[in-house]
């Protein structure tokens, strides 16, 4: 991850592509990885297991969240922990997702993602609920 300054303003962060419709808004510390993740309607993130804790709360939108062999619906406020090498894999709603996640030790494999231009957008209602779309 790029070097930045102490303090963020993630409108302004570019976003990097994670998955197909899923994009993160990354702040990056020595030892820990948060980032605000926009995913959007109707998106499947395959089952997939990091070495990373990662520990998420749902800010706007909903999901279906399969962490081993426990599986929840989602909603704001609502929150999540999946320990490292734990399976998981996630659905969103009809109105996709807004989340906060953080990963300890930091998400280095994210370092070649693509990056896309910062929007400057209203980064905290779902995708599919924007003023702006």
């Amino acid at each position: 991850m790029r070097d930045m300054s102490a303090f963020s303003h993630l409108p302004d962060v570019e976003p990097l592509q994670i998955w197909e419709g899923v994009v993160g808004r990354v702040v990056q510390g020595e030892r820990v990885t948060m980032a605000l993740i926009e995913l959007a309607a109707g998106c499947v993130i395959p089952e997939h297991r990091h070495h990373n804790e990662q520990l998420g709360v749902c800010i706007a939108g909903s999901l279906r969240f399969r962490i081993g062999d426990e599986t929840r619906d989602i909603g704001p406020g609502d929150g999540w922990r999946i320990r490292g090498d734990v399976p998981h894999q996630v659905e969103t709603g009809v109105d996709g997702a807004v989340v906060l996640e953080s990963f300890a030790p930091v998400r280095s494999d994210w370092d070649g993602l693509e990056r896309l231009p910062a929007t400057g957008a209203d980064l905290f209602s779902p995708p599919g609920r924007r003023e702006s779309d």
